[in-house]
């Protein structure tokens, strides 16, 4: 079975993992956490980037630094993975879903505006695939009605829009190195800072509500509770793995992109036949090729799709299924004027390829062959 997903193991991964197991500094904010905020940085073009425990974490910490309180209403995708709406609910907001764009699935900025309410505090964007969303209109909207804006860049990692690396757009930036990214620790994220005037806190957020960052670096005589917190600071353990994963970043790229350009080029003519959207990819817009997907006709044709590439030794999989209409959403959530047909149409109909830095050239003949077989019906 050719799998959904295979980690790579980089280069210096496994030399690291010892080196930092070895020197007795397992817990977080050693140097493998320091080199890989750096390198994160330099990737990203972010003024402070925190190591955290997961995505999840970072939206988490977010939601705190930006003094979300009960009944404020946080405008995100429908179309994403329910930490972003976790990370808001859990602090007594409303998430306001909005539909996603039928080409690019991201979040549709022409909607935007009629979701601000007198109780909007923040716009998540969540890049898709890696696309970027159109940034400039929602930058825009952002600042005409003085809302926070929160990149869940979870997919994005590598990805541009209009020449600026995405993650430097929001105020805040969410980056996931969970094993299904493209560099990854297991689990593992980050939160990037790009206003300086949240990095304080959001050490000390990060830190159980302490200010014991502070007193490392002898800022202070002895480190004290002084807000709220949790412990979203990751082993230096994980950051060795993480920094040796982040060098190796433009071979992972270069094998990801060809696998990705493949897929691309040769499913165009059988897509073309059976009616079978391919990736869209925006004039403007680089993308990390973290994932490749395909929009069948209808759920029939993608759950038989499915079936098809298993009975062939290919694991494909669906993704997001929409969070307007899942329980907890419909419980703490509301859905913006007009609804999320195209969010519910999409996850219906959306079927993801294997994708990954390890994926042999024999195996994507397979799959390519295994998808040209198929006949919509």
């Amino acid at each position: 079975m050719i799998p959904f997903n295979r980690t790579h193991i980089s280069e210096n991964e496994l030399d690291y993992l010892t080196e930092a197991v070895r020197g007795g500094f397992t817990c977080g904010d050693g140097p493998f956490t320091r080199e890989a905020g750096g390198l994160l940085r330099e990737m990203t073009g972010a003024g402070h980037v925190l190591l955290t425990t997961s995505c999840t974490h970072a939206l988490e910490m977010s939601a705190i630094l930006l003094g979300i309180e009960p009944g404020d209403e946080v405008i995100m995708p429908s179309f994403t993975f329910m930490s972003a709406a976790n990370a808001f609910a859990l602090r007594g907001a409303v998430p306001v879903f909005v539909d996603c764009r039928p080409d690019t699935l991201n979040l549709d900025e022409r909607l935007l505006e009629a979701a601000v309410t007198d109780r909007t505090r923040a716009v998540v964007v969540v890049h898709y695939a890696g696309v970027a969303c159109e940034m400039e209109a929602i930058g825009k909207l952002c600042e005409r009605y003085d809302l926070a804006l929160v990149e869940d860049n979870a997919h994005g990692l590598g990805g541009f829009y209009r020449d600026l690396p995405l993650g430097s757009f929001g105020s805040l930036a969410t980056q996931s190195f969970h094993a299904t990214k493209n560099v990854q620790c297991g689990e593992g994220g980050a939160l990037l800072l790009n206003d300086a005037g949240l990095v304080a806190r959001a050490e000390i957020i990060r830190e159980k509500g302490t200010d014991r960052s502070q007193f490392f670096r002898g800022l202070v005589d002895k480190y004290r509770w002084v807000d709220i917190g949790s412990s979203y600071l990751p082993s230096d353990v994980l950051a060795a793995q993480l920094t040796a994963q982040l060098e190796s970043f433009g071979t992972i790229q270069a094998r990801r992109h060809a696998v990705w350009r493949r897929y691309h080029d040769e499913l165009a003519s059988w897509s073309a036949a059976n009616g079978v959207a391919r990736p869209t990819i925006p004039e403007g817009c680089a993308h990390p090729a973290h994932l490749y997907y395909l929009l069948l006709p209808d759920l029939a044709n993608r759950q038989a799709l499915i079936a098809h590439l298993s009975t062939r030794g290919v694991q494909a999989a669906f993704h997001y299924q929409s969070l307007h209409a899942a329980p907890a959403g419909v419980r703490y959530g509301r859905v913006a004027p007009g609804g999320c047909p195209v969010t519910e149409e999409v996850a219906d109909r959306l079927i993801r390829l294997p994708l990954f830095a390890d994926l042999a050239e024999a195996d994507v003949d397979r799959v390519i062959d295994a998808v040209r077989a198929y006949v919509v019906s």
